[in-house]
């Protein structure tokens, strides 16, 4: 049995893209997750739990550790870190 997509989102404004992908997997109460923002084609933050490397953030070329409680902590880190994120851009320009 595969992995069941539970949530797929995709936003994309101008050279913007932020995605949002979670499955449940097979047999367990267990989730995996994708959640990007992308610019230029560039990923300039994302989070997620892949094999092997258990949950994590990606940020600024960095790959840190991330402390996962629940989805809806999780996509309101994502929101908070990107508009962190988009604010420094702005003060950039």
């Amino acid at each position: 049995m595969e992995a069941k997509l539970l949530l797929h989102t995709k936003e994309i404004k101008g050279d913007e893209i932020v995605e949002i992908k979670v499955w449940q997997l097979p047999k367990t109460r267990h989730i995996k997750f994708s959640v990007v923002y992308i610019k230029s084609g560039k990923r300039l933050m994302g989070y997620d739990n892949a094999e092997g490397k258990g949950y994590h953030r990606h940020c600024g070329g960095k790959e840190e550790t991330y402390h996962f409680e629940n989805i809806w902590k999780l996509l309101e880190d994502f929101q908070s870190d990107l508009k962190r994120l988009k604010r420094r851009d702005w003060d950039e320009d």
